[in-house]
């Protein structure tokens, strides 16, 4: 029985687990930035990248990359990866399994076609459902192992300390070049990141080659984890969105996820 256990727990985690980063013995790692791109902060970020010669990985919201098309282009010449990051940034737990469909599929037609099939859900907030709805659609959802709190204000000099602590071969990093939503005003100010990450480049770019995701990922196995995260409600509704009044959402039921598999199951039959 428990062999069985383990074997089903395996199977769980190849098909429906999420990366969170690379088991490899080279010294590499991945520089992720969500929410973007922005047209002040993007192209400075690249600037800051060619500098140290690192490649990155953008997942992007694809209402962002409408807006910035030429930006969009400039990142994928540059070498760099774009990932996705939904349309307009929505808790994905907290919205109809068509919902969540229809903002993936609108993001990758806004980064087409430099996409890759990769996927984060906005605030890496992922329950069974909306985590089946990426795989149905074919996306490897990535995530991280290494993370800052860049999105709440800190300094860049203690943002390249945080990163510079845990960095492993084959981490995941996760930075925000753009913020969709901010808890104050100030936070939008994306100033320290890239000084974070010039710092950071500076120190560990002798010891460390930092690749895309897809790079990454062919050093090694990746490593995955059942990655359901508690949405935080009341911190949602106490965002500040850096355009428009913002999304509020109501506290939900656990059981919705059966009525997100029945509307997948109405759209995907065959007719």
């Amino acid at each position: 029985m428990r062999i069985v256990k383990r074997i089903c727990s395996y199977a769980a985690r190849q098909v429906l687990g999420t990366i969170t980063h690379v088991a490899t013995r080279d010294r590499v790692a991945a520089l992720t930035f969500d929410d973007g791109p922005d047209p002040e902060y993007t192209p400075r970020l690249l600037q800051v990248l060619e500098k140290h010669q690192a490649r990155a990985t953008f997942f992007m919201t694809g209402e962002a990359a409408q807006n910035h098309p030429a930006l969009v282009a400039r990142i994928a010449q540059a070498g760099h990866a774009i990932g996705n990051h939904s349309w307009d940034h929505p808790s994905f737990p907290l919205i109809s399994g068509r919902e969540r469909r229809a903002q993936i599929r609108a993001c990758a037609k806004a980064i087409a076609p430099y996409g890759a099939l990769l996927f984060r859900p906005p605030y890496c907030d992922q329950n069974v459902a909306s985590r089946l709805d990426a795989f149905l659609l074919g996306y490897k959802v990535v995530m991280f192992n290494v993370a800052t709190d860049d999105w709440c204000g800190q300094d860049g000099i203690s943002i390249a300390h945080q990163i510079e602590r845990r960095i492993q071969p084959g981490s995941v990093i996760v930075l925000h070049d753009r913020l969709s939503d901010a808890l104050e005003e100030a936070y939008f100010d994306r100033e320290p990141v890239l000084q974070g990450v010039d710092i950071l480049l500076q120190r560990v770019g002798g010891q460390f080659r930092f690749v895309t995701v897809p790079a990454l990922l062919r050093h090694g196995r990746a490593q995955k984890e059942i990655w359901c995260q508690e949405t935080n409600v009341e911190l949602l509704n106490n965002l500040r969105a850096a355009v428009g009044p913002g999304r509020r959402y109501a506290q939900t039921n656990r059981s919705q996820w059966l009525s997100h598999l029945r509307d997948l199951l109405v759209e995907i039959q065959p007719r």
